[in-house]
């Protein structure tokens, strides 16, 4: 099916920045639209950002836009999140996804990573 592996996530502090990433397989990477989603604690998975194949076209949450930026890169299979600015109501497990269609919705993703935790402290 595929596989994806987040990274980058850890504790940070209100106002400050933090990079995500997640390494595709070749298949994946390049067959697939890419997203990331976030889930707090007793909440949904929300969308935050999509991108097309060739990373021409963008799309964000409109709580994260102009904060979060994502990106791709073809060389290295990987689809990036650059967090910026970030309050403490960012705090959540952000996940990485691919799919066929370029969604918001979590069910039109088909491969998920396990996961990466991010803590914003004040």
């Amino acid at each position: 099916q595929g596989q994806l592996v987040e990274s980058g996530g850890g504790l940070v502090q209100a106002g400050g920045s933090l990079s995500l990433s997640c390494a595709a397989s070749i298949r994946t990477f390049r067959m697939n639209f890419m997203a990331w989603f976030r889930q707090a604690p007793g909440k949904g998975r929300q969308f935050i950002a999509r991108i097309n194949w060739d990373g021409g076209t963008l799309d964000y949450e409109d709580s994260v836009k102009g904060r979060f930026t994502i990106s791709r890169d073809s060389a290295k299979n990987t689809v990036y999140l650059q967090l910026n600015n970030v309050p403490l109501s960012d705090t959540a497990v952000y996940y990485c996804a691919a799919g066929p269609n370029y969604s918001r919705v979590p069910y039109d993703y088909e491969v998920w990573g396990q996961g990466t935790q991010v803590t914003v402290s004040s």
